[in-house]
């Protein structure tokens, strides 16, 4: 039996990256990141795609965490919070709030060691047990943000806009524009949690406009 030689909380290596004032935004260098990512469409509250693709990524990454506290490396790493990517092709259906017409990339933060036949091992391991129609698109990728401005919302996912619209404001009035996808950080689980106690950080990479 192979013993754990060291254990890793990532929330706490990475604290600035997953923790945010509900106060006011701030601004972060977000360094390059792994992932599990599965990319769909679709509205979250009703698409078989969207439950399919959250089981799939909380499987594999349960499996992950597993297999590599059982091996070699003996590393036993807490699993991250889901996460979400969020746009349409159309963004003026975005931000009306089509959720018909999202489009989505859903992720959970991997660690450094976790490498591509760690993930192919488990993806196998989790395949001889069941069947997950999802676990066939998830993949392992790099995501680099960098400069983000991001803030924490409290309460219903439904509610956000303030929040995201008070994000907008800071991100123009401080001199950057987008420059990348909007990001969701679900530091709750919905299942356990009253609505009105939800925590999510909300987080949108900028960058300089040219004035």
């Amino acid at each position: 039996m192979v013993s754990v030689t060291e254990r890793i909380d990532l929330r706490r290596v990475l604290k600035d990256f997953y923790t945010a004032s509900s106060k006011a935004p701030t601004v972060v260098e977000v360094p390059p990141l792994q992932y599990l990512m599965i990319d769909g469409s679709g509205n979250p509250n009703n698409s078989p795609d969207y439950a399919a693709a959250v089981e799939a990524l909380y499987s594999l990454s349960y499996t992950v965490k597993f297999q590599v506290k059982k091996s070699a490396l003996g590393i036993d790493a807490a699993v991250m919070p889901l996460e979400g990517l969020w746009w349409a092709d159309d963004m003026a259906t975005f931000v009306a709030g089509d959720k018909d017409q999202w489009r989505w990339t859903m992720m959970i933060l991997q660690p450094a060691h976790v490498t591509l036949d760690i993930v192919t091992a488990s993806a196998d391991a989790v395949k001889q047990r069941r069947a997950l129609p999802g676990i066939e698109h998830v993949r392992l990728a790099d995501l680099h943000e960098g400069l983000s401005a991001q803030i924490l919302h409290l309460g219903p996912y439904a509610a956000e806009g303030p929040t995201i619209a008070s994000l907008h404001e800071y991100i123009y009035a401080n001199g950057y524009g987008p420059a990348g996808k909007h990001h969701e950080i679900y530091l709750s689980d919905p299942r356990r949690t009253a609505p009105d106690k939800l925590r999510t950080v909300i987080r949108q990479p900028v960058q300089l406009r040219q004035l």
